[in-house]
């Protein structure tokens, strides 16, 4: 078993920054990549980010890239997400996920752990 932690979400200004932080602990030689993913009332789960555990490639849903940055610190468990230029559509829970695969990493069917979630509210 995996066990994630978020931390890091609140209420902020549009164009503000959050970073977002989830710590892994368990079975951590088990993963293989950690992703975010958040949800809108009303809507689905959506991907934001993901990025492989070892080699620490990254991929970004369109809606977010050039103004979130996913990194990890292996060495403590941590991926975080750092989230620049804030819009008030980025407003939802964000979950942090880990999976043992490395295909399909914006689907959220591919990961076995989830985090508890994390509020992320961005006024206008």
């Amino acid at each position: 078993q995996v066990q994630l932690v978020e931390s890091g979400g609140g209420l902020v200004q549009a164009g503000g920054s959050l970073r977002l932080s989830c710590a892994a602990s368990g079975r951590i030689f088990s993963i293989a990549a950690m992703g975010w993913f958040r949800q809108a009332p009303g809507k689905e789960r959506e991907f934001v980010a993901a990025i492989s555990w070892r080699g620490g490639s990254t991929n970004y849903a369109d809606s977010v890239k050039g103004r979130f940055t996913i990194s990890r610190d292996n060495a403590k468990n941590t991926v975080y997400l750092q989230m620049n230029s804030l819009k008030p559509e980025d407003t939802a829970v964000y979950y942090c996920a880990a999976t043992p695969r490395l295909l399909k990493l914006w689907v959220h069917s591919t990961y076995d752990y989830w985090g508890q979630g994390t509020q992320v509210t961005v006024s206008s």
